[in-house]
């Protein structure tokens, strides 16, 4: 069986089903997880002492998903790796124009060598090749109330968007409570993820409550990766149904049968609601849609149970339903990048440090409006707030010691270094350093420190002091003085001891320094 990596929101995903009182098995079901693997994630949790109403912070998720993955991976089965060399064979048996039945391949595969049971060959059926057998149609009751909601979108027609005086498509989403049959239907020309957030809230708005567990299609704006056994959400959406407490169970893939109650009210809206009708735009449209849902779908007789769906909800399943959001989604964006050796990555192009020992690594994003989130794995290694495109966040203790202050071009802490060298040192560094342009003459100031660090801060200082009282702002030309300057004798550490200097390169004689008396012609003493 390939391995599923469990990431940082499946971990929390099993634990938040496991502290609302999900059995194992339910929980295994609706994630995708095995039963065993959700055991061992809830066992960790228990011996880490994690609580039913402890909040599921991002180091408690880690503790638990570090304690588990952290142990080997049981290997494959003898009769598991035995079918693996014959996937493409199997596979080729079951889509064919006429598909072979699981038994008879079962029969073929014993014919060819092949040891395994039915069972076994079943699951690596439906794991490796995507198949999945042939289930009875039952007709399903409906759940208790409150406790279902099922979602679909509809297309209702062309309509003119205000904003940009086109024809656009527009779309429907439809959400209806399974046991009143009450709906709420939210006009949309886009179907992403922020658009389904910001209807969903709308109809928890338009019901005054929430249901426990919602039954969408498969749109890409809510389902990743399609699939009847284990679909995975958009990471955005995830996040949202996290952030409202609720259960998704995803429909199958042309399977309308797993969510009839809504999929065959999308007809009964085009033609009750939208057709014949028109609107000035898309406001428009959402306050028809609105008072139609309410006065009209929700106040006739239903064909199927003949009672009115606004009584019912008002009756028996508003007082039953979770509370409705008091505040608007943020909805985030989820997206992977790679740590540069610059010590970023970019987002939403913008772009916010890293810690060295991230560099070069893969890690997990999450960026709402307000906050940017960086994960390795299920670790939060990074946090900073939301910059605008083109914009640049930087936490100077990511870089290397030393390195911050040129990479953030930092004059203040570039002329306090020289200041700590001596007086003149800084006061020459500042000068450096007070042009229309500083940065471009921090090159001038690093070789002055490093002209202290080779040459003795002394040395330098009294330089300095000179070369400003001459206003000679030239590095280089201290470097120059420094090395044709004589130094002074080795001392061998011994104190008192007179050391000889030499002349000076350009002293005059002596005799050029007597004087002579004036009006005698006399030279005097």
């Amino acid at each position: 069986m390939a391995f599923r990596e469990i990431r940082m929101v499946d971990v929390k995903e099993i634990l938040r089903r496991w502290q609302s009182g999900q059995a194992q098995r339910e929980i295994a079901r609706a994630t995708g997880v095995d039963r065993k693997t959700v055991q061992r994630y809830v066992e960790e949790a228990v011996a880490l002492g994690v609580g039913s109403d402890q909040s599921l912070s991002d180091e408690v998720v880690h503790a638990v998903a570090h304690g588990v993955q952290s142990r080997a991976a049981p290997e494959m089965s003898t009769p598991w790796k035995a079918l693996l060399p014959h996937s493409k064979q199997i596979e080729a048996w079951l889509k064919q124009s006429r598909p072979l039945r699981l038994t008879k391949v079962h029969t073929l595969l014993e014919r060819q060598g092949v040891t395994c049971s039915y069972a076994t060959l079943r699951r690596f059926a439906m794991a490796e090749l995507g198949w999945h057998g042939v289930e009875p149609t039952v007709r399903v009751d409906d759940p208790p109330p409150a406790v279902e909601a099922q979602v679909d979108f509809g297309q209702m027609g062309f309509l003119v968007d205000a904003e940009t005086e086109k024809r656009r498509m527009l779309w429907a989403l439809i959400i209806t409570l399974c046991f009143s049959r009450y709906m709420f239907v939210w006009p949309l020309f886009r179907q992403t993820t922020a658009a389904v957030c910001e209807g969903l809230d709308e109809a928890w708005k338009f019901f005054g409550g929430m249901t426990k567990t919602i039954v969408p299609d498969n749109t890409r704006a809510m389902i990743l990766a399609a699939d009847p056994l284990t679909p995975r959400l958009v990471a955005a959406f995830g996040d949202y149904v996290q952030a409202r407490g609720l259960f998704v169970d995803p429909a199958r893939v042309r399977r309308p049968k797993d969510k009839p109650r809504v999929e065959n009210q999308v007809p009964y809206v085009r033609e009750s609601w939208f057709d014949g009708e028109e609107f000035t735009g898309l406001d428009d449209a959402r306050r028809s849609a609105r008072h139609w849902s309410s006065e009209t779908a929700g106040r006739r007789i239903h064909g199927t149970t003949k009672r009115v769906p606004r009584e019912v909800f008002e009756a028996q399943e508003r007082p039953e339903m979770l509370p409705a959001p008091t505040e608007a989604f943020d909805v985030p964006v989820w997206t992977d990048a790679v740590v540069h050796t610059d010590h970023h990555i970019q987002v939403l192009s913008a772009l916010y440090s890293v810690p060295t020992r991230f560099l070069r690594k893969q890690v997990r994003v999450r960026a709402d409006s307000q906050v940017v989130r960086i994960y390795l794995g299920t670790e939060l290694i990074k946090t900073h707030v939301r910059m605008p495109p083109g914009g640049r966040a930087t936490d100077p203790s990511d870089y290397p010691q030393g390195k911050s202050v040129y990479a953030l071009r930092d004059i203040n802490a570039l002329e306090n270094k020289a200041k700590e060298l001596g007086h003149h040192v800084g006061l020459y560094a500042a000068r450096l350093l007070s042009g229309p342009l500083p940065w471009a003459r921090m090159r001038q100031v690093y070789a002055l420190l490093g002209l202290c660090e080779k040459h003795g801060a002394g040395r330098v200082e009294s330089l300095c002091q000179s070369a400003l009282a001459f206003d000679v702002l030239d590095v280089g030309r201290l470097k120059k003085m420094l090395q044709s300057a004589p130094r002074p004798a080795d001392l061998d550490g011994s104190p008192g001891k007179v050391v000889p200097l030499h002349p000076p390169r350009f002293a005059r004689p002596a005799e050029q320094f007597r004087t002579v008396a004036r009006g005698s012609g006399k030279e005097g003493a």
